[in-house]
């Protein structure tokens, strides 16, 4: 099953997606939205795992399907399905995800891919997959291209820094605007983290191949996204896990920075369709 797998769309999800975005427009906001698969880290138990290589994330894991040539093919052609689908809802972000030890970055790492053919092998031959797709995209899609690239997997074997370097410049030259630079799970390493652990690697690929880039992993305070910034460590900080455990994030951040922010806002939606956006009162934490 690829990203854009039509056989799980219909009418009711683009529509669905289609209103949400347009929700979100009206609070004055942009929409994101993000592809890829997750290969061998799929979650679902009846679903089949696919890789490019039969390499386990860990032992005990799950027995994987290895990808033959035309279903590798099929993963680009769905791509650009969900490219289509990004463009036609009116997200004004797409984001291709070739992090995290899904799928494309399996592909591109060694540890996971022993492919003689050639999606496997040197660099270019592993980055094959996420040059097609990037290819096929464009077809689709003309607004910002982001990509989520694992900058390292703290894992033996192989050299990081050259690798993120390599295909970066790769990624710059087929029209990527920014890359969101975070790390891990190729491999079940643990890591230390600790807060802007993973800011260095944007401000490496920022330096040297002059793209712009999106700083994450652990920016929980107003303070240190200021300082990535106002550094010029990135261009753009991404707040994950902290905005999800706490909506009002922003408001947050802006009260330590001593940054006045438009009010906040709810919005009504009446069983009809409609909308009702009207003022909300600022939680009493926030005043």
């Amino acid at each position: 099953m690829g990203p854009g797998d039509i056989s799980i769309w219909n009418d009711s999800h683009i529509s669905g997606l289609t209103r949400l975005v347009q929700i979100i427009h009206k609070m004055g906001a942009k929409a994101g939205a993000q592809i890829g698969h997750a290969g061998r880290m799929l979650g679902f138990k009846d679903k089949t795992t696919i890789a490019p290589s039969a390499v386990p994330f860990s032992e005990g894991s799950r027995v994987l399907h290895i990808l033959s040539e035309k279903e590798i093919i099929n993963i680009i052609e769905d791509s650009r399905l969900a490219a289509k689908r990004v463009s036609s809802v009116g997200f004004d972000i797409l984001e291709l995800h070739t992090a995290h030890g899904y799928l494309l970055n399996e592909f591109s790492f060694s540890l996971a891919n022993n492919r003689n053919d050639k999606w496997g092998g040197n660099y270019e031959n592993r980055y094959r997959i996420v040059r097609h797709i990037f290819e096929v995209i464009r077809q689709e899609w003309t607004g910002p291209l982001f990509v989520r690239m694992s900058a390292t997997d703290y894992a033996e074997g192989e050299n990081s820094v050259e690798y993120f370097l390599i295909y970066g410049q790769w990624m710059k030259e087929q029209g990527v605007d920014l890359v969101d630079s975070s790390s891990g799970r190729i491999a079940p390493v643990k890591v230390t983290s600790f807060p802007g652990y993973q800011v260095l690697a944007a401000d490496l690929l920022r330096k040297e191949l002059a793209i712009m880039t999106g700083a994450v992993g652990l920016i929980e305070t107003g303070y240190l996204a200021e300082d990535i910034i106002s550094n010029e460590w990135a261009d753009l900080v991404l707040i994950g896990r902290a905005i999800l455990l706490d909506p009002f994030w922003p408001r947050m951040a802006a009260d330590q920075l001593r940054v006045k922010i438009v009010h906040l806002t709810s919005i009504h939606v009446m069983e009809q369709g409609g909308l009702i956006i009207m003022p909300r009162p600022i939680p009493l934490r926030y005043r």
